[in-house]
């Protein structure tokens, strides 16, 4: 039987148990994925939080033996996104990636084989600045008018649809196959 990982990237006050990580993680499940949830902590403001990260998700995948698996994926969340993809850039790890709410600074690593959802409202990231960088770089982008960097507008009744559409973009890109 084929091995499949999902490595799960949170972001500095986003873990692995808030919406889309949870439900990114039951879905990489539900498809048979053996799954990783990093934790994330220490940020001070001060030093370099995308370094930060990744040197976090450096020390925890350490011992992980990317070759035994068939299929990699990557899912990040804000700072999350910039640190999946300057690991699977440095190890060459054959992953592909979903960048929930990247930052501008995510594409400063090849974002190629990634999926990116983003809110028009987010204020970490400036909306012409990720369309931009998503066509420049390939990424199919999917937007939502008003969410902000947790794909929320304050009204669960527009958020918890929302959550199911991102999971079934997701499912629909057979990104967990």
């Amino acid at each position: 039987m084929d091995k499949k990982l999902c490595v799960l990237f949170p972001g500095i006050g986003y873990h692995c148990d808030k919406p889309l990580l949870y439900y990114c993680g039951k879905l990489a499940d539900r498809s048979g994925y053996e799954t990783i949830k990093l934790k994330y902590s220490g940020f001070t403001g001060q030093e370099d939080a995308a370094g930060h990260a990744l040197k976090l998700s450096e020390e925890q995948l350490s011992g992980v033996d990317f070759q035994q698996f068939s299929r990699v994926v990557f899912v990040g969340k804000s700072i999350g996104t910039a640190a999946a993809l300057a690991y699977r850039e440095k190890y060459n790890i054959a992953a592909d990636c979903v960048l929930l709410t990247p930052l501008a600074l995510t594409f400063e690593h090849s974002a190629k084989g990634s999926i990116a959802f983003h809110g028009t409202a987010d204020p970490w990231a400036k909306t012409p600045d990720i369309e931009r960088l998503c066509k420049e770089q390939g990424v199919k982008l999917f937007e939502y008018p008003q969410a902000n960097h947790s794909l929320e507008t304050g009204d669960p009744k527009k958020d918890i649809p929302t959550i199911g559409k991102v999971i079934s973009e997701i499912e629909n890109g057979k990104i967990f196959r």
